[in-house]
């Protein structure tokens, strides 16, 4: 026999053994409601989303408390200046706005 013939032997006698295996179906992935449980037996996300609930929280009260304090401050000012102090408060609620928008975008 020459050496193609060979070879188309060789490759018949492959796919038909490949043919006949069935190929093994995936493992069906958990629904998301069902998810990772704690060892105290609790949702892992669930419990992530009530922790960065009650951050949100806290953080949207120190932007309230922050907002309340430049005001008063802008309205004791007589001069048309802002002063350092007012700056670093709007930078402050700039950075807790941005770590509630990132926590909120997560889900």
């Amino acid at each position: 026999m020459t050496l193609s013939r060979l070879f188309v032997i060789a490759s018949s006698l492959a796919w038909l053994t490949l043919a006949g295996q069935q190929i093994p179906e995936s493992q069906p992935r958990p629904r998301d409601d069902e998810g990772l449980r704690l060892p105290n037996g609790k949702n892992q996300k669930n419990e992530i989303l009530k922790a960065e609930h009650v951050k949100n929280l806290e953080d949207a009260q120190k932007i309230a408390d922050l907002g309340a304090e430049l005001k008063t401050a802008i309205e004791k000012n007589t001069e048309f200046v802002v002063s350092v102090a007012d700056l670093k408060r709007l930078d402050e609620i700039e950075k807790t706005a941005k770590r509630i928008r990132s926590r909120l975008k997560r889900y």
